[in-house]
């Protein structure tokens, strides 16, 4: 890798790119990507690499429309196919050139992907109509062809054919393991990864081939370091140690709205905090009273108020405002005697036992959201062995279900309904990739067959009440255990201008981020 940088180093040099302007940008997360490889995990943190490092066909505008990326234009050609003309003369960091070949190459990856391959199920195949024009062709009608493109990041088919040192094909996609893939890069985004230590210090540099000529971002050099203490994180970057930080804890964010040095930036969120009741683990939990007394024992409001300090909006259902599927009439339903009654009702007035994991820096106040989901089931007698851990165990653990209530928080990148429901609460199907994020194995043909029903509904007002009718359907069965949806927060120095790149999907991009002298 520090060969890789000292050959961009010396492009950059003998283009001219290396100027005053160019700028460093010291930024800590709560922690770094997992993997290098873009198709092992569906989650924010492989998304914002992607970003970074990788361009899609198309991506989200700050008011929810699209853009053009890698795709410069794209029109419908019949009911069931959709053309993309691929911008020319693009590079991939190894110097290839990105043509329809590598989009073919990528989507039929795609389709190979435990995590991806639910969202590219609709889809028939891609085809190469010329180097540099592709058709999306779906199965059905298919109203979300351009939310899902945005997922499709061209890799390098160069780059990851044959095989690599230790004879295994340098395109396996391995989840959790050691591949080619998760250790080497070669995109077509502003950044390249030019040295990389897990779980210590990630280092990207700019990419001297970037094909976006129009972009505004100066930012030579980007050192990510994983700080997933909160209070810590804030006082590096109060402290002038660090430019940028994410996610801000609600606790510090009058502080630093406060500060003279630094600017805070906040958005309401759509990302859902829940947990799952694993029903294969746990025969209580096949019981929908016990389900139901669940739900009725938790305060989500008392979370809301106390953990996070109002900075999230209490939750019923996956669903947003906003979202075609949100149901306004569902409300929360703490009430603590109604819980009690239910375990009685149940049989189980004398509670259980279960264990409980959750990550320790993946959400917002994650490890305290647990411990006082805990405390709040012990009132009804289900006593919790609770385990939190680094979300670089978690996902292991979680992918593995190895624990009777397991934490899950989800954003429906393609800003749709249907995406919560395909993978937080279809039943699980190893082969289809749905219900790939349900460690609860709840499963309900009935919800399923709405939901397939939504997927090739065009009609938008009917759309919106089948799945109004799912979240019904999901509430009333108390398939999972909604908690909030939490609010997005960002800080940074004031020579950082952040606003620009943020998003409410949380991928900021960083490629067009401008930082002052």
């Amino acid at each position: 890798m520090k060969k890789t940088l000292s050959v961009l180093a010396g492009a950059m040099l003998s283009m001219g790119l290396m100027s005053a302007q160019a700028a460093t940008l010291k930024m800590a997360y709560d922690a770094d990507p997992v993997s290098l490889d873009p198709h092992e995990q569906l989650s924010g943190g492989t998304l914002q690499l992607s970003h970074m490092t990788f361009d899609p066909l198309v991506r989200w505008t700050k008011d929810l429309t699209f853009e053009p990326r890698l795709a410069e234009s794209w029109e419908r050609v019949d009911d069931l196919t959709m053309r993309f003309h691929l911008r020319q003369g693009v590079k991939f960091h190894s110097g290839n050139e990105m043509t329809a070949k590598d989009v073919v190459f990528t989507f039929n990856r795609l389709k190979d992907s435990a995590d991806f391959k639910s969202i590219f199920a609709p889809f028939k195949e891609v085809k190469a109509i010329d180097d540099y024009t592709v058709d999306l062709v779906t199965n059905e009608p298919f109203p979300l062809v351009l939310n899902n493109a945005t997922y499709l990041f061209p890799m390098d088919s160069v780059f990851y054919s044959g095989t690599d040192e230790n004879g295994n094909p340098k395109d396996l996609l391995v989840k959790h393991g050691n591949s080619f893939a998760s250790s080497h890069l070669s995109g077509t985004g502003p950044y390249t990864v030019s040295s990389r230590e897990q779980g210590v210090r990630v280092e990207f540099t700019r990419n001297p081939q970037y094909w976006d000529a129009q972009s505004p971002g100066n930012v030579d050099t980007i050192v990510l370091t994983p700080i997933k203490e909160a209070p810590t994180r804030v006082a590096a970057l109060l402290s002038g140690d660090v430019d940028f930080i994410a996610p801000v804890p609600p606790t510090d964010l009058d502080r630093i709205e406060k500060s003279d040095n630094t600017n805070l930036v906040t958005m309401g969120g759509t990302r859902i905090i829940t947990f799952q009741l694993n029903q294969n683990r746990v025969e209580a939990f096949k019981d929908q009273r016990v389900r139901q007394a669940v739900n009725y024992a938790i305060n989500q409001q008392g979370i809301v108020d106390k953990i996070m300090k109002g900075f999230a909006t209490t939750a019923a259902q996956l669903s947003p405002e906003g979202y075609l599927g949100h149901n306004p009439n569902l409300k929360p339903r703490y009430d603590l005697e109604k819980a009690k009654q239910l375990m009685k009702d149940a049989g189980y007035e004398d509670g259980f036992s279960v264990t409980m994991m959750a990550p320790n820096n993946r959400y917002v106040n994650d490890a305290k959201i647990a411990q006082a989901v805990a405390s709040m089931l012990a009132r009804i007698n289900i006593k919790v062995d609770l385990k939190t851990v680094p979300k670089a165990q978690y996902w292991p653990a979680f992918d593995a279900r190895e624990a009777d209530i397991m934490m899950i928080g989800w954003h429906a990148d393609t800003e749709d309904s249907n995406n919560f429901f395909e993978f937080l609460t279809n039943c699980p199907n190893a082969d289809t990739g749905a219900g790939q994020y349900n460690s609860g194995n709840y499963c309900n043909p009935e919800i399923d067959k709405l939901v397939a029903q939504a997927n090739v509904e065009t009609d938008t007002q009917k759309r919106a009440e089948i799945m109004q009718q799912v979240e019904q359907m999901l509430y009333d069965d108390a398939a999972f255990v909604p908690l909030h949806w939490q609010n997005l927060a960002w800080a940074a120095g004031k020579k950082v201008d952040i606003a620009p790149v943020l998003n409410v999907m949380n991928f900021p991009y960083l490629g067009d981020l401008v930082v002052t002298e």
